[in-house]
């Protein structure tokens, strides 16, 4: 048939090998193999390991057309059995064939697919020789090629481990600086917040060597306002809080600089600060019903927010608490401060050039609670500073 017989077992493994990668998926499914050549064809046979009392065997073509097998064949005397049947492939016929086992017992059916290429059929083609050769040429190349990278991959393993050793200690230094170098910048941070907060605290208790001596003025206060020794204020109002609940103190000043404190408590609305002699004048003939309009600059507190009169943000506090206030005039530089007292730190200051008297004003709000002016002793002033 033009093939000699070391060909024919090549072939035959071949084309086993496809068979069984085809039928591999289910030890259920029908095995299909090639058991040999026979009148220019080969015979291909389909058989189950399981057994089956009625059983049945189709064959059938890539367009589903039944194709005849030869019978089905028992493979024991038992009533219980597995079942083969072979069929026959010519060249030119269609290739590829389906086997399906039929259980007419339990109405199920298995299937396996084998397709066998044209040149698998024995004929004599005078470009097999000429294939062969190249396969086998193909091989050694290859083997040799494999061979090689062998070689050459066992120097670059050891190259690429010496590379990672390198990289991994690289790695390893590179975080220990940054380790380092964190610590360093968290140690420089927290020195710079300790002199922050010394230059503040420092700053505060300049402010607060100028300490004077506050009253309230009865004379100059809204009606629903009730003063008590005259260094506490209350509103009687039963509205909300409003800004018009003020009252002015005696002292008024046009140099120099003064530093008072105010005790808010808890208290959720208050405001103070300081006003013009001309404003004050105008709230006076006006009975005090209507709060100070433009010349005066304040602080105050509202839905637990920090506002201040001559800034349209509210003011981002550290700490909102802040039951004590001091206040900070210096007449002469043009800048009123207001400071956290317990933390000893500023909360907001404004810079405004002065003219005339400015006298302290306060607004309790209208919770029912004293708002007062809490004593200061009287340092001598820190003029070295």
């Amino acid at each position: 048939m033009g093939f000699s017989v070391p060909w024919t077992a090549a072939i035959q493994m071949l084309v086993l090998a496809l068979a069984l990668h085809s039928t591999a998926g289910n030890s259920h499914e029908p095995l299909i193999v090639l058991d040999n050549y026979e009148d220019n064809g080969i015979r291909v046979t389909c058989f189950s390991e399981r057994r089956f009392s009625d059983v049945q065997v189709l064959w059938t073509d890539s367009k589903r057309h039944n194709l005849t097998g030869s019978p089905i064949t028992p493979t024991s005397n038992t009533d219980e059995a597995s079942a083969k049947s072979s069929i026959l492939l010519k060249s030119g016929s269609d290739n590829a064939i389906s086997c399906s086992i039929i259980d007419n017992v339990l109405k199920t059916s298995t299937k396996s697919t084998v397709v066998i290429a044209d040149v698998f059929f024995p004929a004599t083609s005078p470009w097999m020789t000429a294939f062969i050769v190249i396969l086998l040429i193909s091989i050694a190349l290859v083997s040799a090629a494999i061979y090689k990278l062998k070689k050459n991959n066992e120097t670059t393993a050891q190259a690429v481990n010496d590379k990672k050793a390198i990289a991994d200690e690289t790695r390893l230094l590179r975080k220990e600086l940054e380790t380092e170098h964190q610590n360093s910048q968290q140690a420089i941070q927290a020195i710079q917040e300790k002199f922050e907060k010394a230059m503040a605290e420092l700053d505060f208790r300049r402010a607060r060597s100028n300490a004077v001596n506050i009253t309230l003025d009865s004379d100059c206060k809204h009606p629903k306002l009730s003063l008590k020794d005259k260094n506490r204020v209350v509103s009687t109002a039963e509205k909300k809080a409003s800004r018009d609940l003020i009252v002015v103190a005696n002292e008024g000043f046009s140099e120099k600089k003064q530093y008072w404190e105010v005790e808010v408590g808890d208290k959720p609305e208050w405001e103070l600060g300081v006003l013009t002699q001309n404003e004050r004048r105008k709230l006076k003939n006006e009975k005090m019903e209507k709060p100070p309009e433009k010349e005066y600059w304040s602080l105050w507190l509202s839905e637990g927010q920090y506002h201040c009169s001559w800034k349209i943000d509210t003011i981002t506090s550290e700490d909102q608490k802040c039951p004590v206030v001091g206040i900070f005039l210096d007449w002469e530089e043009g800048m009123i401060s207001f400071y956290n007292v317990e933390l000893m730190c500023p909360v907001v200051s404004i810079t405004q050039e002065f003219q005339g008297k400015l006298y302290p004003f306060f607004n309790p709000g209208s919770d029912k609670q004293y708002l007062g002016i809490r004593p200061v002793s009287i340092p001598s002033p820190l003029t070295s500073l």
